[in-house]
């Protein structure tokens, strides 16, 4: 037997019957949407020089032939992509997303963060380390990428 709930669905009707009451009581429980963590993302740019010495004289990258990257040992320009999330605690946003932005990206023109010769991993690591001082005890997701084309992806946990 099936009675009409207030928000218009569906629903089987209260069992009397204990036994048959928790199992109905579980289905309900059970067919209820559970909210994951919330994140906001914010994305951004940066152009950046950087190196890869060991591609210059490790056999597995300097290879001679088609797949020979060693050019990536000498410095050579990118526009780096940011992608960064970051937990926030409730549904009115306690970390505004354009104010992060404007943090993230003055981060990198005052030079609090420098591009140098790092890795996207290395670069990950870095920014995560300054956003946990200020914003501590937040899951988050960096995602940095060589000119949109090639990068990496990090998650923090808490």
């Amino acid at each position: 037997m099936t009675a009409n709930n207030m928000d218009g669905s569906d629903f089987v009707k209260e069992p009397e019957r204990y036994y048959e009451w928790m199992l109905w009581k579980m289905r309900q429980e059970d067919s209820r949407l559970k909210k994951g963590k919330s994140m906001i993302w914010i994305t951004f740019q940066k152009e950046g020089i950087h190196k890869y010495p060991a591609a210059l004289d490790d056999p597995k990258l300097a290879t001679g032939d088609e797949y020979d990257v060693s050019f990536l040992g000498y410095p050579h320009r990118h526009i780096f992509h940011f992608k960064v999330s970051i937990e926030v605690f409730h549904d009115d946003r306690d970390i505004e997303f354009i104010q992060f932005k404007r943090w993230l990206e003055k981060l990198y023109n005052e030079d609090v963060i420098q591009l140098d010769y790092k890795s996207c991993e290395m670069i990950c690591d870095e920014l995560a380390e300054t956003i946990n001082k200020k914003y501590p005890k937040r899951r988050m997701e960096i995602t940095v990428s060589e000119d949109g084309e090639n990068g990496a992806t990090i998650q923090y946990e808490v």
